[in-house]
């Protein structure tokens, strides 16, 4: 990287916000709702994808139904989501970014309704400059929400560093050349991340938050 940081861009499930248990659990409920199988593992496995792409890929079988399944998923998500938090640390790392002048962002596979519910839930609105959701854009692992960050931003791809927990994260930031930094605490196993050449991979909020602070000091002597 040749480029100065201007902007981190980060995944909200599993990156920031401890959700995964949550989503799995009501992934499952409405399975059984309407007497599909699904295992956890399938379930924790498509974690970042669009829903749309999530019903395609966990229930071929009844294409009929999907519709009816992702309601009946979100409908249980909200009812029984109240107490998911960002993980400890979070708010902390992103105070901190944002008092060094850092652009943030989210690029998540939530629908546009579920990620604003979540930025209430947190009080976080105000701390990014820009989010993009899946249901207003391309799901991961293509590029496109990422790019229209950038757009928007007026930011160098090469200027920013994409954060998440699932291989749909970091080839998406691959696909444009942009660097990217895994995280083990989430989805996604230090295994599948690795295939996707980042920076490094964190096991939680504090290695990562560790990093960012020592990469973007790195950046800053350089500058001078």
């Amino acid at each position: 990287m040749s480029q100065n940081v201007e902007l981190v861009i980060f995944d909200w499930d599993g990156t920031l916000f401890d959700s995964v248990g949550q989503i799995v659990a009501s992934l499952q409920y409405a399975a059984q709702q309407f007497e599909q199988p699904l295992t956890d593992d399938a379930a924790k496995s498509i974690i970042g994808l669009g829903l749309p792409e999530v019903m395609q890929i966990l229930f071929p079988q009844v294409p009929h139904l999907q519709q009816d399944i992702l309601q009946c998923y979100a409908d249980h998500y909200v009812a029984n989501s109240k107490g998911d938090a960002w993980f400890t640390g979070v708010a902390e790392l992103l105070q901190e970014l944002k008092q060094q002048g850092l652009k943030l962002a989210v690029a998540t596979g939530k629908s546009r309704k579920g990620l604003d519910r979540v930025l209430s839930q947190t009080n976080s609105h105000h701390i990014f400059d820009i989010t993009r959701a899946a249901s207003e854009t391309k799901s991961k692992p293509d590029p496109l929400m990422l790019q229209e960050i950038l757009t928007e931003m007026d930011v160098a791809a090469e200027s920013a560093i994409m954060v998440g927990d699932t291989s749909y994260d970091l080839e998406m930031a691959q696909n444009i050349g942009m660097p990217r930094i895994g995280v083990s605490y989430g989805v996604h196993t230090v295994e599948t991340l690795v295939q996707y050449q980042p920076l490094t991979i964190a096991n939680d909020v504090a290695e990562l938050h560790q990093y960012l602070r020592n990469h973007l000091a790195e950046f800053a002597l350089t500058e001078i």
